[in-house]
């Protein structure tokens, strides 16, 4: 049996999970913020509770967003850390991935899922998955509105913490925000990491990006 490792801090948790043998141990915290501060800490006492060394994996698999710019290199990075250091294979999860898998695993019918999470100004991330958590489309960005649209006119299931935005007349799959790490557990095993690379998912670019034709000279002065 496969010994993998799962690492999320694309939102607000810090969670590492493992699967050892026969045995699955977890470490989840809601921490907001922070998550460099304790994630290697959390993946130290993963490993000291299963009771193996890192050089017994033989996977590692991370969420890659959406969620925060920083939470997302943190976990991305220390997972690409073990893994140069193991000569190890990396799968990249999906956020939204993530949260679609679950809502397959909680419909009572065969209605496509709209997996959503919050973005800001009244807009949310989305993408719309079958039955059984396939992705049918990529991810996109849009006013909350718009996926009440979809959704409504679509007959889609509606799953994630984006789904509060879309107001009255619908019933979640779940209003889950971070990816629970069993997921990331189940779906690193079998996922193809030649496709599902551990590269952060941005789907909206930054807000604010460097000046480029208004660039002011800078003065050195010496004092």
């Amino acid at each position: 049996m496969m010994n993998l490792i799962a690492i999320d801090t694309a939102l607000e948790n810090c969670s590492v999970g493992l699967v050892a043998g026969e045995r699955t141990v977890s470490r989840v915290r809601t921490i907001g913020r922070g998550h460099a501060e304790i994630l290697m800490v959390e993946i130290a006492a993963l490993f000291a509770e299963a009771g193996i060394r890192p050089d017994a994996l033989d996977r590692i698999v991370v969420s890659v967003g959406p969620g925060s710019f920083t939470g997302l290199r943190v976990g991305i990075a220390a997972a690409r850390g073990l893994a140069l250091v193991r000569h190890l294979p990396v799968v990249g999860l999906s956020t939204l991935a993530a949260h679609a898998y679950r809502a397959s695993r909680l419909a009572a019918d065969e209605r496509p899922i709209l997996a959503l999470l919050p973005g800001r100004g009244g807009e949310a991330f989305g993408q719309l998955f079958s039955a059984d958590g396939t992705p049918l489309e990529t991810p996109s960005s849009r006013p909350a509105t718009e996926f009440a649209a979809r959704a409504t006119a679509g007959g889609f299931a509606v799953a994630g913490a984006g789904a509060a935005l879309l107001g009255p007349g619908f019933e979640p799959l779940h209003l889950d925000s971070a990816p629970a790490i069993e997921t990331l557990l189940t779906l690193g095993a079998v996922l193809d990491p030649a496709s599902h690379p551990p590269k952060p998912l941005y789907v909206k670019p930054p807000d604010a990006v460097p000046q480029a034709g208004a660039r002011i000279a800078r003065r050195c002065s010496i004092r």
